[in-house]
């Protein structure tokens, strides 16, 4: 993996949030290939239960600043940095008070979907894709963690197919088991087709369920890395008929070869 370049984008990674299989994994897998020299850039949410102070984020300002449009609304892109202790790698947070200034992540005290979600969901994906822009890195590989990320490789592959920056970059999205029983607004698809999408992209996000989001992610990568060892049973069949690289499920100890073999010898073959 050696002067390889991953992007990292994850809805959560530690230490900035409680560990899970997503926030450990997306750490973890960036913390690998940085060890082995490769370049790497993790993205995640600036959400407001994370300790700006404790962590050490500051402003940006030259990243910031942008507006970025959801469903015909100019909604401020904020970018916060900070470096993860004792490793040296360096994680850019997506933030604007509208969206993640509430003291919690993706659900209310009552474990409830904030109503916003598929807003935030489209907000974090076109924000991401922005600051790699300006910050002018062309990823090889950019690798995909949790649902709020799961519209990136829909808007790379669609509405920002042209953009030289990522004409090689190869996409990768890892399936979890952190799902959710609700939907998303039903609006969602209209918010996207809003960016000027065709209604064939957005035809699973009729009805945003977890599935769907995770299915919308999967139709536009170019490879797929169970990350759980008990996805949704539709996922998993859907799974099985794609014609595309698909690693399965590894656990925390196994993971970092079978990881450095996938990317090399199936995702960036391709």
């Amino acid at each position: 993996m050696k002067d390889k370049r991953i992007l990292y984008v994850s809805s959560e990674v530690i230490p900035y949030l409680p560990e899970t299989d997503i926030s450990s994994m997306s750490f973890e897998a960036a913390r690998m290939v940085n060890g082995l020299g490769g370049q790497i850039r993790i993205f995640m949410p600036r959400y407001g239960n994370i300790n700006e102070r404790r962590h050490q984020l500051h402003e940006v300002i030259r990243l910031s600043g942008m507006n970025l449009v959801i469903d015909d609304l100019d909604m401020p892109l904020i970018i916060k940095v900070a470096s993860i202790p004792k490793e040296r790698m360096q994680v850019y947070f997506i933030d604007n008070e509208d969206y993640f200034k509430r003291k919690a992540t993706l659900t209310d005290e009552e474990g409830n979907l904030f109503p916003d979600n598929d807003e935030r969901a489209i907000f974090f994906a076109k924000g991401v894709i922005e600051t790699v822009k300006k910050l002018n890195w062309s990823p090889d590989i950019i690798h995909v963690h949790g649902w709020l990320s799961s519209l990136l490789p829909l808007y790379l592959r669609n509405y920002y197919g042209n953009e030289p920056l990522f004409s090689g970059a190869k996409i990768v999205t890892s399936v979890y088991n952190q799902s959710f029983d609700e939907s998303l607004d039903t609006n969602m698809h209209k918010k996207i087709l809003f960016d000027g999408l065709d209604t064939d992209n957005v035809k699973h996000l009729k009805k945003p369920t977890y599935v769907n989001l995770m299915k919308t992610a999967i139709d536009n990568s170019d490879a797929v890395i169970i990350g759980g060892d008990d996805i949704p049973a539709e996922l998993s069949k859907y799974l099985k008929k794609l014609e595309k690289p698909v690693l399965d499920y590894k656990t925390p100890e196994e993971f970092s070869t079978a990881y450095q073999d996938f990317y090399n010898t199936e995702v960036l073959s391709q």
